[in-house]
Protein backbone atom coordinates (compact mmCIF):
# COMPACT_ATOMS: atom_id res chain seq x y z
CA UNK A 1 0.00 0.00 0.00
CA UNK A 2 2.97 2.12 0.70
CA UNK A 3 4.68 1.58 -2.62
CA UNK A 4 1.19 2.19 -4.20
CA UNK A 5 0.61 5.37 -2.60
CA UNK A 6 4.15 6.52 -3.38
CA UNK A 7 3.60 5.90 -6.99
CA UNK A 8 0.10 8.06 -6.86
CA UNK A 9 2.19 10.96 -5.56
CA UNK A 10 4.59 10.74 -7.70
CA UNK A 11 2.35 10.71 -10.82
CA UNK A 12 0.01 13.76 -9.49
CA UNK A 13 2.35 15.84 -8.10
CA UNK A 14 3.65 18.24 -10.81
CA UNK A 15 6.83 18.88 -8.21
CA UNK A 16 7.94 16.08 -8.53
CA UNK A 17 7.04 16.08 -12.70
CA UNK A 18 9.23 19.30 -12.34
CA UNK A 19 12.62 17.43 -11.18
CA UNK A 20 12.11 14.23 -13.31
CA UNK A 21 12.07 16.29 -16.20
CA UNK A 22 15.11 18.43 -15.15
CA UNK A 23 17.38 15.22 -15.50
CA UNK A 24 18.42 15.62 -19.06
CA UNK A 25 20.54 14.25 -20.78
CA UNK A 26 23.50 16.88 -19.99
CA UNK A 27 22.40 15.98 -16.28
CA UNK A 28 22.55 12.86 -16.46
CA UNK A 29 26.05 12.16 -18.00
CA UNK A 30 27.31 14.69 -14.98
CA UNK A 31 25.39 12.61 -12.21
CA UNK A 32 26.84 9.63 -13.34
CA UNK A 33 29.92 10.51 -12.44
CA UNK A 34 31.39 8.37 -15.23
CA UNK A 35 30.32 10.82 -18.04
CA UNK A 36 30.89 9.48 -21.99
CA UNK A 37 33.72 7.12 -20.95
CA UNK A 38 30.73 4.76 -19.78
CA UNK A 39 28.94 4.88 -22.78
CA UNK A 40 32.13 3.48 -24.71
CA UNK A 41 32.47 0.39 -22.67
CA UNK A 42 28.61 -0.38 -21.73
CA UNK A 43 28.67 -3.03 -24.67
CA UNK A 44 31.40 -4.49 -23.00
CA UNK A 45 29.37 -4.88 -19.75
CA UNK A 46 26.15 -5.53 -21.34
CA UNK A 47 24.89 -8.23 -18.43
CA UNK A 48 27.12 -7.80 -16.03
CA UNK A 49 24.69 -6.97 -12.61
CA UNK A 50 24.62 -3.57 -11.64
CA UNK A 51 25.64 -1.65 -14.48
CA UNK A 52 22.48 0.20 -15.61
CA UNK A 53 21.39 0.78 -12.10
CA UNK A 54 20.77 4.30 -10.81
CA UNK A 55 23.41 6.68 -11.10
CA UNK A 56 23.41 7.53 -7.53
CA UNK A 57 23.97 3.54 -6.78
CA UNK A 58 26.98 3.71 -9.22
CA UNK A 59 28.81 6.79 -7.59
CA UNK A 60 28.14 4.79 -3.87
CA UNK A 61 29.77 1.94 -5.06
CA UNK A 62 32.57 2.68 -7.30
CA UNK A 63 33.45 5.77 -4.71
CA UNK A 64 34.11 5.26 -1.32
CA UNK A 65 33.08 8.42 1.09
CA UNK A 66 35.96 9.25 2.71
CA UNK A 67 34.20 11.91 4.98
CA UNK A 68 32.07 8.89 6.27
CA UNK A 69 35.11 7.15 7.59
CA UNK A 70 36.60 10.24 8.92
CA UNK A 71 33.72 10.54 11.05
CA UNK A 72 33.77 6.65 12.11
CA UNK A 73 37.07 6.65 13.73
CA UNK A 74 35.81 9.76 15.87
CA UNK A 75 35.81 10.56 18.88
CA UNK A 76 39.97 9.85 18.58
CA UNK A 77 40.91 10.12 22.53
CA UNK A 78 38.78 9.64 25.19
CA UNK A 79 37.09 12.77 25.54
CA UNK A 80 37.34 14.90 28.91
CA UNK A 81 34.50 17.61 27.48
CA UNK A 82 31.56 16.22 26.73
CA UNK A 83 29.91 19.53 26.44
CA UNK A 84 31.90 23.10 25.45
CA UNK A 85 30.61 27.32 26.59
CA UNK A 86 32.38 29.73 25.33
CA UNK A 87 32.08 33.46 26.94
CA UNK A 88 33.61 35.72 23.91
CA UNK A 89 34.37 39.07 25.42
CA UNK A 90 34.03 40.81 21.73
CA UNK A 91 36.08 43.82 21.03
CA UNK A 92 39.04 42.77 23.00
CA UNK A 93 38.50 43.07 26.74
CA UNK A 94 42.34 44.81 28.36
CA UNK A 95 44.60 42.57 30.16
CA UNK A 96 45.91 44.95 32.35
CA UNK A 97 42.68 45.99 34.17
CA UNK A 98 41.48 42.46 34.13
CA UNK A 99 44.35 39.23 34.67
CA UNK A 100 47.97 40.37 33.60
CA UNK A 101 49.07 42.92 36.67
CA UNK A 102 52.07 45.03 35.84
CA UNK A 103 53.13 47.17 39.07
CA UNK A 104 55.84 48.43 37.07
CA UNK A 105 54.10 50.36 34.96
CA UNK A 106 53.21 52.72 37.66
CA UNK A 107 56.68 54.58 37.54
CA UNK A 108 56.60 54.55 34.17
CA UNK A 109 53.40 56.50 33.78
CA UNK A 110 53.66 58.96 30.87
CA UNK A 111 56.84 57.60 29.80
CA UNK A 112 57.12 57.20 25.88
CA UNK A 113 57.03 53.08 25.10
CA UNK A 114 60.86 52.42 24.30
CA UNK A 115 61.52 50.97 20.37
CA UNK A 116 62.94 48.21 22.14
CA UNK A 117 60.05 46.66 23.40
CA UNK A 118 57.66 47.42 20.18
CA UNK A 119 60.58 46.09 18.08
CA UNK A 120 58.54 48.00 15.02
CA UNK A 121 56.17 46.12 15.53
CA UNK A 122 52.78 46.80 13.63
CA UNK A 123 50.63 49.25 14.70
CA UNK A 124 46.70 49.97 13.82
CA UNK A 125 45.64 53.18 11.85
CA UNK A 126 44.32 54.59 15.15
CA UNK A 127 47.52 55.42 16.77
CA UNK A 128 49.82 54.56 14.34
CA UNK A 129 50.27 58.80 13.49
CA UNK A 130 50.32 59.44 17.18
CA UNK A 131 53.60 61.48 17.97
CA UNK A 132 53.65 59.69 21.14
CA UNK A 133 52.98 56.34 22.80
CA UNK A 134 52.55 57.59 26.46
CA UNK A 135 52.57 54.44 29.04
CA UNK A 136 49.50 53.90 31.44
CA UNK A 137 49.22 51.71 34.19
CA UNK A 138 45.92 50.34 35.25
CA UNK A 139 43.59 52.95 37.14
CA UNK A 140 42.60 49.81 39.18
CA UNK A 141 43.44 48.18 42.38
CA UNK A 142 44.56 44.14 42.14
CA UNK A 143 45.04 41.86 45.19
CA UNK A 144 46.29 37.98 45.22
CA UNK A 145 42.84 35.28 45.89
CA UNK A 146 42.78 31.46 46.01
CA UNK A 147 45.33 28.79 47.24
CA UNK A 148 48.11 29.82 44.46
CA UNK A 149 47.81 33.90 45.54
CA UNK A 150 46.69 34.64 41.52
CA UNK A 151 46.75 38.68 40.68
CA UNK A 152 42.82 39.39 39.87
CA UNK A 153 41.60 42.93 39.40
CA UNK A 154 39.38 45.22 41.80
CA UNK A 155 36.64 45.03 38.87
CA UNK A 156 36.03 40.86 39.11
CA UNK A 157 35.73 40.37 42.62
CA UNK A 158 33.17 37.47 41.82
CA UNK A 159 35.91 35.87 39.18
CA UNK A 160 37.65 35.79 42.23
CA UNK A 161 35.84 33.97 44.26
CA UNK A 162 36.32 31.02 41.53
CA UNK A 163 39.86 31.57 40.73
CA UNK A 164 41.13 28.26 41.90
CA UNK A 165 38.73 26.63 39.04
CA UNK A 166 40.80 28.53 36.72
CA UNK A 167 43.37 27.80 34.29
CA UNK A 168 44.39 31.87 33.49
CA UNK A 169 46.47 31.89 30.19
CA UNK A 170 48.77 35.25 29.75
CA UNK A 171 50.32 34.38 26.94
CA UNK A 172 47.29 33.83 23.90
CA UNK A 173 48.84 35.81 20.71
CA UNK A 174 47.33 36.63 17.14
CA UNK A 175 48.62 37.83 13.82
CA UNK A 176 45.33 39.78 13.00
CA UNK A 177 44.97 43.48 14.49
CA UNK A 178 41.62 44.68 13.33
CA UNK A 179 38.34 43.09 14.75
CA UNK A 180 36.47 41.80 12.13
CA UNK A 181 40.19 39.44 10.77
CA UNK A 182 39.92 38.58 14.58
CA UNK A 183 37.11 37.55 15.70
CA UNK A 184 36.73 35.37 12.54
CA UNK A 185 39.94 34.02 13.35
CA UNK A 186 39.25 32.71 16.27
CA UNK A 187 35.95 31.38 15.58
CA UNK A 188 37.08 30.01 11.99
CA UNK A 189 40.55 29.48 12.25
CA UNK A 190 40.62 31.41 9.09
CA UNK A 191 41.24 35.91 8.85
CA UNK A 192 38.78 35.72 5.52
CA UNK A 193 34.96 34.61 6.30
CA UNK A 194 33.66 31.06 4.72
CA UNK A 195 35.11 28.53 7.09
CA UNK A 196 33.24 26.78 9.20
CA UNK A 197 32.99 27.99 12.87
CA UNK A 198 34.57 26.21 16.10
CA UNK A 199 30.87 24.80 16.73
CA UNK A 200 29.94 23.64 13.64
CA UNK A 201 33.47 21.68 13.34
CA UNK A 202 32.04 20.00 16.63
CA UNK A 203 28.69 19.64 15.91
CA UNK A 204 30.09 17.71 12.30
CA UNK A 205 32.62 15.72 13.86
CA UNK A 206 30.67 14.50 17.15
CA UNK A 207 26.66 14.30 16.33
CA UNK A 208 24.59 15.73 19.23
CA UNK A 209 23.21 14.11 22.26
CA UNK A 210 19.80 15.41 22.25
CA UNK A 211 18.10 14.95 19.16
CA UNK A 212 15.40 17.72 20.07
CA UNK A 213 17.98 20.39 20.61
CA UNK A 214 20.47 21.99 17.70
CA UNK A 215 24.00 20.59 18.66
CA UNK A 216 25.59 24.41 18.24
CA UNK A 217 23.49 27.25 20.18
CA UNK A 218 24.29 30.76 20.04
CA UNK A 219 23.21 33.59 22.33
CA UNK A 220 23.96 37.45 22.49
CA UNK A 221 23.83 39.67 25.11
CA UNK A 222 21.34 42.51 25.05
CA UNK A 223 22.44 44.41 27.42
CA UNK A 224 26.13 44.84 25.65
CA UNK A 225 27.48 48.13 23.83
CA UNK A 226 27.17 47.83 20.14
CA UNK A 227 30.62 48.91 19.74
CA UNK A 228 31.40 46.26 17.27
CA UNK A 229 28.92 44.49 14.96
CA UNK A 230 28.69 40.35 15.26
CA UNK A 231 27.75 38.78 11.71
CA UNK A 232 25.86 35.48 11.63
CA UNK A 233 29.13 33.87 9.54
CA UNK A 234 30.75 33.78 13.15
CA UNK A 235 28.82 30.97 14.00
CA UNK A 236 28.04 30.01 10.43
CA UNK A 237 28.63 26.18 8.62
CA UNK A 238 30.98 27.40 5.94
CA UNK A 239 31.62 24.59 3.59
CA UNK A 240 30.31 22.04 5.94
CA UNK A 241 26.45 20.69 5.85
CA UNK A 242 24.22 23.34 6.67
CA UNK A 243 22.46 21.31 9.32
CA UNK A 244 25.95 22.21 11.43
CA UNK A 245 25.51 25.84 11.66
CA UNK A 246 24.96 27.67 14.85
CA UNK A 247 21.09 28.42 15.60
CA UNK A 248 20.75 31.68 17.11
CA UNK A 249 18.42 31.69 20.68
CA UNK A 250 17.07 35.44 20.99
CA UNK A 251 15.22 36.82 23.70
CA UNK A 252 11.15 37.76 22.93
CA UNK A 253 8.09 35.85 22.46
CA UNK A 254 10.29 34.01 18.95
CA UNK A 255 13.32 32.68 20.47
CA UNK A 256 14.34 30.95 17.16
CA UNK A 257 13.04 32.77 14.18
CA UNK A 258 10.18 30.82 11.89
CA UNK A 259 9.96 28.35 14.30
CA UNK A 260 6.25 29.11 15.11
CA UNK A 261 3.33 27.78 13.22
CA UNK A 262 2.36 31.28 11.19
CA UNK A 263 -1.05 32.76 11.56
CA UNK A 264 -3.91 30.22 10.94
CA UNK A 265 -1.65 27.27 11.14
CA UNK A 266 -3.08 24.72 13.89
CA UNK A 267 -0.97 21.63 14.60
CA UNK A 268 -2.21 19.39 12.18
CA UNK A 269 -2.11 21.43 9.16
CA UNK A 270 1.54 22.09 9.97
CA UNK A 271 2.05 18.56 10.14
CA UNK A 272 0.51 17.85 7.23
CA UNK A 273 2.63 20.69 5.36
CA UNK A 274 5.80 19.44 6.44
CA UNK A 275 4.78 15.69 5.62
CA UNK A 276 4.12 17.04 1.83
CA UNK A 277 7.32 19.27 1.66
CA UNK A 278 9.60 16.08 3.45
CA UNK A 279 8.30 14.08 0.48
CA UNK A 280 9.38 16.46 -2.07
CA UNK A 281 12.78 16.74 -0.80
CA UNK A 282 12.89 13.13 -0.43
CA UNK A 283 12.06 12.98 -4.17
CA UNK A 284 14.64 15.91 -5.15
CA UNK A 285 17.33 13.33 -3.06
CA UNK A 286 16.49 10.78 -4.45
CA UNK A 287 17.32 12.64 -8.26
CA UNK A 288 20.11 14.07 -7.35
CA UNK A 289 22.09 12.75 -4.18
CA UNK A 290 22.96 16.18 -3.18
CA UNK A 291 23.42 16.01 0.44
CA UNK A 292 22.22 19.55 1.32
CA UNK A 293 18.45 18.29 0.84
CA UNK A 294 19.07 15.71 3.17
CA UNK A 295 20.43 18.72 5.45
CA UNK A 296 17.54 20.21 4.70
CA UNK A 297 15.02 17.86 5.28
CA UNK A 298 16.86 16.88 8.87
CA UNK A 299 16.24 20.77 9.53
CA UNK A 300 12.73 20.95 8.85
CA UNK A 301 12.49 17.42 11.25
CA UNK A 302 14.45 19.49 14.15
CA UNK A 303 12.23 22.59 13.68
CA UNK A 304 9.25 20.74 14.01
CA UNK A 305 10.89 18.80 17.28
CA UNK A 306 11.94 21.89 18.53
CA UNK A 307 8.63 23.77 18.81
CA UNK A 308 8.07 21.75 21.79
CA UNK A 309 11.70 21.53 23.28
CA UNK A 310 12.35 25.14 22.50
CA UNK A 311 9.58 26.79 24.98
CA UNK A 312 10.69 24.08 27.73
CA UNK A 313 14.05 25.15 27.82
CA UNK A 314 13.77 28.33 27.46
CA UNK A 315 11.20 28.71 30.73
CA UNK A 316 12.75 29.89 33.88
CA UNK A 317 9.81 29.69 35.92
CA UNK A 318 10.80 26.54 38.05
CA UNK A 319 14.15 28.34 38.91
CA UNK A 320 14.29 28.83 42.90
CA UNK A 321 15.23 32.59 43.47
CA UNK A 322 18.49 31.48 45.29
CA UNK A 323 19.11 30.58 41.27
CA UNK A 324 18.88 34.26 40.20
CA UNK A 325 20.29 35.87 43.32
CA UNK A 326 23.41 33.82 41.80
CA UNK A 327 24.00 34.86 38.56
CA UNK A 328 22.20 38.38 39.53
CA UNK A 329 20.03 40.52 39.34
CA UNK A 330 19.76 40.86 35.55
CA UNK A 331 19.20 37.14 35.28
CA UNK A 332 15.48 37.66 35.54
CA UNK A 333 15.81 40.22 32.64
CA UNK A 334 15.42 37.82 29.47
CA UNK A 335 18.31 38.46 26.84
CA UNK A 336 20.74 39.86 29.22
CA UNK A 337 24.34 38.52 29.15
CA UNK A 338 23.30 37.03 33.14
CA UNK A 339 19.96 35.51 31.79
CA UNK A 340 22.13 34.16 28.68
CA UNK A 341 24.37 32.37 31.63
CA UNK A 342 21.59 30.79 33.26
CA UNK A 343 19.89 29.78 29.82
CA UNK A 344 23.60 28.46 28.67
CA UNK A 345 23.71 26.10 31.99
CA UNK A 346 19.76 24.97 31.14
CA UNK A 347 20.83 24.05 27.28
CA UNK A 348 23.88 22.29 28.96
CA UNK A 349 21.92 20.21 31.16
CA UNK A 350 19.84 19.31 28.16
CA UNK A 351 22.98 17.84 26.60
CA UNK A 352 23.83 20.88 24.20
CA UNK A 353 27.07 20.22 22.96
CA UNK A 354 28.59 24.12 22.17
CA UNK A 355 26.72 26.33 23.49
CA UNK A 356 28.71 30.39 22.82
CA UNK A 357 27.64 33.48 24.24
CA UNK A 358 28.57 36.88 23.07
CA UNK A 359 29.20 40.05 24.70
CA UNK A 360 29.67 42.90 23.07
CA UNK A 361 31.90 46.51 23.90
CA UNK A 362 34.93 45.54 25.06
CA UNK A 363 36.56 48.04 22.50
CA UNK A 364 37.47 50.97 24.98
CA UNK A 365 40.00 53.29 22.76
CA UNK A 366 38.56 56.09 25.34
CA UNK A 367 37.21 56.18 28.32
CA UNK A 368 38.34 52.96 28.89
CA UNK A 369 38.28 53.07 33.21
CA UNK A 370 34.64 53.56 33.10
CA UNK A 371 33.92 51.96 30.22
CA UNK A 372 35.65 48.52 31.63
CA UNK A 373 34.18 48.98 34.57
CA UNK A 374 30.61 48.71 33.41
CA UNK A 375 31.60 46.01 31.08
CA UNK A 376 32.66 43.72 34.19
CA UNK A 377 29.93 44.64 36.51
CA UNK A 378 27.55 43.18 33.59
CA UNK A 379 29.36 40.27 33.55
CA UNK A 380 31.24 38.97 36.52
CA UNK A 381 28.96 37.82 38.71
CA UNK A 382 27.02 35.70 36.21
CA UNK A 383 30.22 34.35 34.95
CA UNK A 384 31.26 33.07 38.30
CA UNK A 385 28.08 31.68 38.95
CA UNK A 386 28.09 30.11 35.85
CA UNK A 387 31.20 28.18 37.20
CA UNK A 388 29.56 27.76 40.52
CA UNK A 389 26.48 25.93 39.46
CA UNK A 390 27.99 24.18 36.66
CA UNK A 391 30.10 22.77 40.10
CA UNK A 392 27.55 22.26 42.65
CA UNK A 393 25.81 20.19 39.79
CA UNK A 394 28.50 17.92 38.77
CA UNK A 395 28.82 19.15 35.33
CA UNK A 396 31.50 21.22 35.55
CA UNK A 397 33.82 18.27 35.55
CA UNK A 398 33.02 17.08 31.85
CA UNK A 399 32.03 20.61 30.59
CA UNK A 400 34.64 23.06 28.96
CA UNK A 401 34.08 26.77 30.29
CA UNK A 402 35.96 29.39 28.23
CA UNK A 403 36.60 33.03 28.72
CA UNK A 404 38.35 35.64 26.37
CA UNK A 405 38.29 38.19 23.61
CA UNK A 406 39.86 38.13 20.32
CA UNK A 407 43.28 40.37 21.23
CA UNK A 408 44.15 42.69 23.56
CA UNK A 409 44.82 46.28 24.71
CA UNK A 410 48.27 47.96 24.52
CA UNK A 411 50.52 49.54 27.56
CA UNK A 412 50.33 52.81 25.86
CA UNK A 413 47.33 55.31 25.87
CA UNK A 414 45.27 56.08 22.48
CA UNK A 415 44.57 59.82 22.57
CA UNK A 416 44.42 62.23 25.44
CA UNK A 417 46.19 60.68 28.44
CA UNK A 418 44.91 61.10 32.49
CA UNK A 419 45.07 58.76 35.63
CA UNK A 420 40.90 58.91 35.50
CA UNK A 421 40.63 58.99 31.95
CA UNK A 422 42.69 56.59 29.18
CA UNK A 423 42.03 54.10 26.21
CA UNK A 424 44.02 51.33 24.88
CA UNK A 425 44.43 50.10 20.80
CA UNK A 426 44.25 46.91 19.34
CA UNK A 427 47.13 44.47 20.98
CA UNK A 428 47.23 41.16 19.59
CA UNK A 429 50.92 40.29 20.54
CA UNK A 430 50.06 38.95 23.85
CA UNK A 431 46.41 38.81 25.62
CA UNK A 432 44.76 36.86 28.68
CA UNK A 433 42.32 34.08 27.87
CA UNK A 434 40.67 31.52 30.78
CA UNK A 435 39.69 28.21 30.80
CA UNK A 436 37.92 25.75 33.28
CA UNK A 437 36.46 22.51 34.09
CA UNK A 438 36.78 19.49 32.16
CA UNK A 439 40.23 18.36 31.36
CA UNK A 440 42.58 21.58 32.17
CA UNK A 441 44.69 22.32 35.28
CA UNK A 442 42.90 24.47 37.87
CA UNK A 443 44.32 27.00 40.09
CA UNK A 444 46.67 27.66 36.81
CA UNK A 445 48.58 30.73 35.46
CA UNK A 446 50.24 29.94 32.33
CA UNK A 447 52.33 32.07 30.32
CA UNK A 448 54.20 35.15 30.92
CA UNK A 449 54.48 38.70 29.45
CA UNK A 450 56.69 41.69 29.52
CA UNK A 451 56.70 44.01 32.31
CA UNK A 452 54.81 46.25 29.17
CA UNK A 453 52.50 43.07 28.53
CA UNK A 454 53.79 44.04 24.58
CA UNK A 455 55.83 41.05 24.46
CA UNK A 456 55.54 36.76 25.19
CA UNK A 457 58.90 35.93 27.45
CA UNK A 458 57.31 32.47 28.12
CA UNK A 459 55.21 29.66 27.31
CA UNK A 460 53.30 31.26 24.02
CA UNK A 461 50.25 30.25 23.16
CA UNK A 462 48.97 30.72 19.17
CA UNK A 463 45.09 31.06 18.50
CA UNK A 464 45.43 27.90 16.40
CA UNK A 465 47.19 26.30 19.53
CA UNK A 466 43.82 27.40 21.48
CA UNK A 467 42.09 25.61 19.24
CA UNK A 468 43.96 22.51 18.52
CA UNK A 469 43.51 22.23 22.54
CA UNK A 470 39.78 22.63 22.36
CA UNK A 471 39.51 19.74 19.86
CA UNK A 472 41.53 17.58 22.17
CA UNK A 473 39.41 18.28 25.14
CA UNK A 474 36.70 16.82 22.95
CA UNK A 475 38.38 13.58 21.84
CA UNK A 476 38.79 15.32 18.55
CA UNK A 477 42.64 15.31 17.21
CA UNK A 478 42.50 18.20 15.04
CA UNK A 479 44.84 17.22 12.36
CA UNK A 480 42.33 14.75 11.40
CA UNK A 481 39.21 16.38 11.61
CA UNK A 482 39.40 17.04 7.69
CA UNK A 483 36.50 18.34 5.35
CA UNK A 484 37.55 18.49 1.25
CA UNK A 485 36.03 21.15 -0.44
CA UNK A 486 37.43 22.74 -3.48
CA UNK A 487 40.01 20.09 -4.37
CA UNK A 488 41.65 20.20 -0.59
CA UNK A 489 40.87 19.13 2.45
CA UNK A 490 40.82 21.71 5.33
CA UNK A 491 40.51 21.50 9.23
CA UNK A 492 39.83 23.92 11.75
CA UNK A 493 43.55 24.77 12.60
CA UNK A 494 44.97 25.17 8.62
CA UNK A 495 47.93 23.62 8.40
CA UNK A 496 48.95 24.91 12.22
CA UNK A 497 47.91 24.17 15.63
CA UNK A 498 49.29 22.35 18.56
CA UNK A 499 48.05 21.24 21.75
CA UNK A 500 49.22 22.85 24.87
CA UNK A 501 49.76 20.18 26.98
CA UNK A 502 51.15 21.50 29.74
CA UNK A 503 47.71 23.10 30.84
CA UNK A 504 46.15 19.18 30.73
CA UNK A 505 44.66 18.00 34.05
Amino acid sequence: MAHHHDEEFRLHTPEFNHLHNKLDRRNFLTKTSLGLGSLAVGSLLTGVSGFFDSPKKIVQESTPNLEDEILKALPHIAPKAKRVVYLFMSGGPSQFETFDYKPKLISLAGQNLPDSVRKGQRLTGMSANQSALPMVPSAFKFNQHGQNQTWISELLPHTAEVVDELCIIKSIHSEAINHDPAITFFQTGNQLPGRPSIGSWVSYGLGSDNQNLPTFIVLVSKNGQKDQPLYARLWGNGFLPSKHQGVQFRSGKDPVLFLNDPEGYDGKDRKEMLDYLSKLNKLQNDTYADPEVEARIAQYEMAYRMQTSVPEVMSTADEPDEVFDLYGADSRDAGTYAANCLLARKLLEKDVKFVQLYHQGWDQHGGLPQGIAQQCKSTDQATAALIKDLKRRGMLEDTLVIWGGEFGRTVYSQGKLSANDYGRDHHPRCFTMWMAGAGVKAGLSYGETDDFSYNIVKDPVHVHDFQATLMHLMGVDHERLTYKFQGRRFRLTDVHGKVVKDILA
